[in-house]
């Protein structure tokens, strides 16, 4: 039961790739980012800021990601006290969120209970799928370091602006310029946090994706499992 560790900064490609690698293992597939924006969205709405209320707020939501590459959803039992499933995936994305996300996610007791539950899913994906493809910041450094295939996958800060930019596009008018500037702003506050900062470890392989595009990512990394027979 393979685990693929994909980490690196933001904009890099993360997603796309690790959904395109899970289906193409037939594995499950777990965004960790996602959890921490839903973290992020739940303080915002629940009015709280306190390190240890956002982590509490967490345990009481009952986050719940569906390990689909096909159709990846995060789900919160929220508001709390009517017991409802709310399903969160697409409002996690929006400026607000993404402006916070970082502030919430250096907090150490959020990352405690979310290491916790990316585990619990890690674990999930394995008896479900049979294996899971990861993404984060820390998922082959802190997350699940034993895992098969750790990759570092990243891009120039162009590049990934370009990249989210285009994401972006579909949602509000924003120069790559301005995307630039928040991705390099990202990136310090990801590898200064005290906390499981984001971090190139010894045993990570480098995928550097500046001049390639999504289907070559996918199958450079692939290359990458087959030749370690991974898949099977």
């Amino acid at each position: 039961m393979p685990v693929i560790a994909i980490d690196g900064p933001s904009g890099a490609g993360k997603s796309s790739v690790s959904k395109g690698i899970a289906l193409r293992g037939g594995w499950g597939y777990l965004d960790t980012g996602a959890l921490y924006r839903g973290s992020t969205w739940l303080a915002l709405q629940a009015g709280v800021s306190a390190p240890e209320e956002v982590a509490n707020l967490v345990v009481k939501s009952n986050l719940n990601f569906n390990l689909s590459a096909s159709d990846p959803k995060l789900i919160a039992n929220y508001p709390l006290e009517q017991e409802s499933k709310t399903d969160i995936s697409e409002i996690i994305r929006e400026e607000l969120i993404t402006n916070a996300v970082s502030a919430f996610s250096a907090m150490p007791e959020v990352r405690r209970e979310l290491l916790l539950l990316q585990r619990n899913f890690i674990e999930k994906s394995n008896a479900q799928f049979g294996g899971a493809v990861v993404e984060g910041r820390d998922i082959g450094t802190t997350v699940w370091p034993d895992a098969e295939l750790k990759i570092y996958l990243t891009a120039d800060v162009e590049a990934r602006a370009t990249r989210r930019q285009a994401q972006l596009s579909e949602l509000s008018d924003v120069s790559a310029s301005s995307v630039a500037d928040s991705l390099a702003k990202r990136d310090a506050i990801d590898s200064m946090r005290a906390a499981s900062p984001l971090r190139q470890s010894e045993d990570q392989i480098v995928l550097d994706a500046t001049y390639l595009n999504l289907e070559e990512t996918i199958q450079a990394l692939w290359n990458l499992i087959e030749e370690r027979k991974i898949n099977g």
